[in-house]
């Protein structure tokens, strides 16, 4: 089978239309938007592949103008889908490459219509193409191999098309575009279809990692609360503890609300949620950024922190005391107050494990529920605890 234009076309007709069917079905999984706009840009290139074979029959307008005009707008969606992956967003100023495209068909025919033509179009994909490239560029590395692969061929993508563009301008006595003209077609519609393979495998690899990091993180995470689990807390415990000195003591608080039953019991379990998910949202306000918090279970609540002193730990727990408090009596009034016992421990010197440090804190915990509720106890941690 020779690779005339004509078969080129078909060829891309059918990369194109299984591109946009893999990530219509990739979208429809993962519901990633980013996904469902990349999968328009292939349609869209079917379309305009399919109307390119009307050239041939001699509709210009339609197989060339037109059909241009919608690759053009392909790259578009590609340029808008990655900026939707990566958060960006776009100028207005890219709607001027839709006016200028339809003030193209005020050009008189000429013998340097097609060099306008070819030079147009490609600088605009050109332009379009390597700008998405450039929105992936602070993301590639840090985000997938999908990414940075994405990156990498849209730039290559753009930058063939640039040379389109140069082909297109450069003086007849240098390039001869009516010698070289079949030769620029065929190598542009192999290095189509070429394209169309490359960044939509790439696509997928970008939300594919995505996706997997949202696995991740909900797999690290307590689903009412949004804080992590236990095993999340393990992992990311030893940095925390290793970094203790006499000079950045670390610090644990362990945390109990009281009388938390009253309102599951006289309000209702989604109260009770609706209470827990408030004590996340007060720790997501207070504590440093830095801190590891966690819902060990229930109404049972850690936190582990580093470069703390003992008089900004004591003022760390009052406040999420006293705010709590007041949003438990607003809420949900019951006959003994709901409040939080805070039990806290200082150390300076990385202790063996976070769970010898846990049982150290519980005794700071259960000195503060002993002694009424509702307030803040905190202790130190000897180098002999370590």
């Amino acid at each position: 089978m020779s690779l005339d234009p004509t078969t080129l076309l078909v060829l891309t007709i059918a990369l194109a239309v299984s591109a946009a069917l893999y990530l219509a079905v990739e979208w429809s999984v993962v519901r990633e938007r980013s996904l469902l706009i990349w999968s328009s840009g292939f349609a869209i290139i079917t379309l305009g592949s399919f109307l390119a074979l009307l050239r041939s029959r001699g509709y210009l307008l339609v197989g060339i103008w037109f059909a241009n005009g919608l690759l053009i707008t392909a790259h578009v969606c590609f340029l808008t889908g990655v900026a939707w992956f990566t958060r960006t967003r776009l100028a207005r100023g890219w709607w001027l490459l839709a006016l200028l495209w339809l003030l193209m068909l005020g050009l008189p025919t000429h013998a340097w219509w097609s060099r306008v033509m070819l030079g147009v179009q490609s600088s605009m994909i050109a332009l379009v193409t390597l700008r998405a490239s450039s929105l992936l560029r602070p993301h590639g590395a840090s985000l997938s191999v999908g990414a940075v692969q994405l990156r990498y061929v849209l730039l290559a993508h753009g930058l063939f098309y640039l040379a389109k563009a140069m082909v297109a301008i450069a003086p007849a006595a240098v390039i001869d575009l009516a010698a070289f003209g079949g030769a620029v077609i065929q190598l542009s519609l192999i290095e189509g279809a070429m394209a169309i393979m490359l960044i939509a495998l790439s696509m997928t690899g970008t939300e594919r990692h995505r996706r997997e990091q949202h696995i991740g993180q909900l797999a690290a995470r307590d689903p009412l609360t949004g804080l992590l689990n236990r095993r999340a807390l393990k992992a990311g415990a030893p940095a925390v503890l290793a970094q203790a000195s006499a000079a950045h003591p670390g610090a644990l608080l362990l945390i109990d609300i009281d009388n938390f039953k009253q309102v599951n019991d006289l309000h209702g379990h989604a109260a009770g949620d609706q209470l827990l998910e408030a004590l996340s949202m007060l720790l997501h306000e207070v504590l440093p950024e830095d801190a590891l918090a966690a819902r060990l279970g229930g109404d049972e609540f850690v936190i582990l922190l580093q470069d703390v002193q003992a008089a900004q730990l004591n003022l760390l727990g009052e406040n999420l005391r006293l705010g709590f408090g007041h949003v438990a009596r607003k809420a949900f009034p019951t006959p003994a107050p709901v409040s939080l016992s805070v039990g806290g421990s200082i150390f300076t010197t990385p202790p063996a494990d976070l769970e010898s440090l846990m049982v150290h804190t519980d005794a700071t915990l259960y000195e503060a529920k002993r002694a009424g509720r509702d307030r803040v106890v905190v202790g130190t941690v000897g180098p002999q605890a370590a």
